[in-house]
């Protein structure tokens, strides 16, 4: 079974209340579904993400 990445909203603290959640196969595409929630639902600009936001991220991401 080939391995899939996820991210859910909700285990970003502050959002435990977002019900966004995406999976796909490369940790690439996550990120681009994160960064199209991020602008779409809360209104962010991921260009804003410090390095710091992105290593925090990173860190939720999880693999099956």
């Amino acid at each position: 079974m080939p391995t899939t990445y996820s991210y859910a909203c909700k285990d970003y603290p502050g959002m435990e209340n977002c019900p966004g959640h995406v999976v796909a196969e490369t940790k690439d595409e996550v990120w681009k579904l994160m960064e199209l929630h991020a602008s779409i639902a809360h209104g962010e600009d991921p260009s804003n993400w410090s390095d710091e936001d992105r290593a925090f991220l990173s860190d939720l991401i999880k693999s099956s």
